[in-house]
């Protein structure tokens, strides 16, 4: 793993300290990363999710997408999760996809601009997760 990439596995896991954060090295000099029990806001019937992402070799200059969370997620009020399908959208939704050998559901948001000082695995990740949590 990238010194870079160990600094932002770092810094994932000190603003996450209630959850489990595992990194596992791709052989390129990236990681594969999981967050167990990150906690949902009040649209989903389920109070927490996994979520997990590549962070790539090429990192800090690579966006860090796409996320993946648990495959149950629902929403309270039945709505579809997002905008599959809408190139216009917000965000993707894919379903029936896997995040190593996990089932998940796969969530696009990509970042049109990236840089070392605009844009880090944990700003990312946590834009990502306010997008998720602020949907109504």
């Amino acid at each position: 793993m990238k010194a870079e990439v160990q600094q932002a596995v770092a810094e994932i896991r000190a603003a996450f300290p209630e959850a489990t954060v595992s990194a596992v090295a791709d052989g390129s000099g990236g990681a594969y990363i999981e967050v167990e029990s990150v906690p949902l806001g009040p649209v989903y019937e389920q109070r927490e999710t996994w979520i997990g992402f590549q962070v790539t070799h090429q990192y800090p200059y690579a966006d860090v997408y796409p996320h993946f969370v648990r495959p149950d997620l629902q929403r309270k009020d039945g709505a579809p999760l997002g905008d599959a399908g809408n190139p216009g959208g917000t965000g993707v939704w894919a379903d029936g996809r896997t995040f190593r050998n996990r089932p998940a559901i796969m969530l696009s948001r990509r970042s049109k601009a990236t840089g070392t000082s605009t844009q880090t695995a944990l700003l990312k990740l946590q834009k990502v997760l306010r997008w998720l949590n602020d949907r109504q």
